[in-house]
């Protein structure tokens, strides 16, 4: 009889959720030849459901914006800072606070900013004395720095920090406007028509090839002189450049809705606004643009109970020096899930079947997938929240780390994984 309850039992246990989705985990890790981390957290009970390897550290790409996230809403209130000012007499001093929204075409505009500095009676002195970090980020890739996604970090950032390059037949033009300066054509042809930009200056190239789409979107040197006078050029305005450190008596001028900024960041992954918006908490939390005293402040304060502590070093995850653990990233989703009511929470997020990274995949008539991904070669992670086919709200992290294979089947070992969750639970 002993006998017979106990294959009772292990059946049992071999049919439970449990079992079968760690079992496709272990699987999904020997097919693909990668590393695989995997937590399922129950946010009523604090629990964890499930662990794979949960407590070993990972490159979570993207996945680093759930803690610039964080940062954000636990530091900047419901706007965005655009400016610090000081009127002197018929002059006006301003620092840049790292507002990613001045004049970026991707996210909301009020103009408000513009507005104000472009109608001031007097003279306009900049200064970016308050910056402290480096343009590019530690352990950001040396030779994506004229490529789209890896714009400088700048105390005064201006259409994102981005060149938008256009061929229509043979003309060429540039927005801004300011940078048809620095275009030139090369006497060379290459395999495809491509435009690139020096190391270590904003003068662009142009070579031929085969066509292409013709457009082309590539980061600037931000360095004080270049903003200085595309700021000039932008409000059609005389700026002057003075290095004057800031000042208690400075004034603030607040931006764009936060949420605005966030949701943009957290559906389609924007890698400047992360940067920008941590540079942010660290301005509002001393007088300083510098991204660690930010992340120093959080993992000593509101991140202090993490499981693991994490290794942050920026706002977007660009760094291969980023290292978390899967689980530390589900509570993480928890202390959201607790900050921030569901509805306006989701509502940020890249949803399965209908937008961000995720709209493409895990469809379902009702969606059920919310959360963030992060994708850097040879890596790829999905975390967030899944809603069950019974109504739980759960917390997942799924990190892939070191395949080789096509991205596209690890996305596809996931959504199995995911879904059977769904239905289980």
């Amino acid at each position: 009889m002993r006998l017979i309850c106990f294959f009772v039992l292990l059946a049992a246990w071999a049919c439970s959720p449990r079992h079968v989705i760690l079992k496709d985990v272990k699987q999904s890790e020997t097919d693909l030849q990668n590393h695989i981390g995997f937590s399922l957290y129950d946010p009523q009970t604090k629990k964890f459901l499930i662990e794979h390897q949960s407590d070993r550290y990972f490159t979570p790409a993207s996945n680093t914006k759930i803690f610039t996230l964080y940062a954000a809403l636990t530091i900047l209130g419901d706007s965005s800072v655009a400016l610090r000012y000081l009127p002197m007499g018929d002059s006006m001093i301003f620092w840049g606070m790292g507002d990613p929204a001045f004049l970026y075409k991707n996210t909301h505009q009020s103009n408000k900013a513009y507005n104000f500095l472009q109608s001031f009676p007097g003279k306009l002195f900049y200064s970016g004395t308050n910056f402290y970090n480096n343009p590019l980020g530690p352990g950001w890739a040396w030779n994506d720095y004229d490529s789209y996604y890896s714009p400088e970090r700048s105390a005064m950032p201006v259409y994102g920090n981005l060149i938008e390059i256009k061929r229509r037949e043979d003309q060429f033009a540039t927005l801004p406007n300011y940078f048809m300066k620095h275009f030139t054509i090369a006497n060379q042809q290459r395999d495809r028509e491509e435009v690139t930009r020096g190391v270590d200056d904003n003068q662009l190239v142009y070579f031929t090839g085969k066509k292409t789409s013709g457009n082309w979107t590539i980061p600037f040197r931000a360095a004080n002189d270049v903003v200085v006078e595309l700021l000039s050029d932008t409000l059609k305005r005389e700026v002057l450049e003075a290095a004057i450190l800031p000042t208690t008596d400075a004034l603030t001028l607040k931006g764009v809705p936060l949420d605005s900024l966030l949701k943009v960041m957290m559906q389609d992954s924007d890698n400047f606004i992360a940067e920008q918006l941590l540079l942010q908490c660290a301005g509002v939390l001393s007088d300083s643009l510098q991204q660690e005293i930010a992340i120093k402040y959080l993992l000593k304060n509101g991140l202090a109970d993490l499981p693991d502590k994490p290794k942050w070093v920026d706002g977007s995850g660009l760094s291969r020096y980023n290292l978390f653990t899967p689980r530390s990233i589900a509570v993480l989703w928890d202390k959201l899930y607790t900050l921030v009511p569901e509805q306006r929470l989701f509502s940020l997020l890249a949803v399965g079947g209908q937008s961000g990274t995720i709209k493409n995949w895990y469809k379902h008539d009702t969606p059920y997938i919310f959360g963030k991904t992060g994708t850097l070669s040879n890596n790829h992670i999905l975390s967030g929240y899944i809603r069950t086919h019974k109504g739980r709200v759960l917390i997942f992290s799924f990190m892939n780390n070191n395949f080789l294979v096509n991205a596209n089947d690890v996305r596809k070992r996931m959504e199995q994984i995911l879904f059977t969750i769904y239905n289980k639970y």
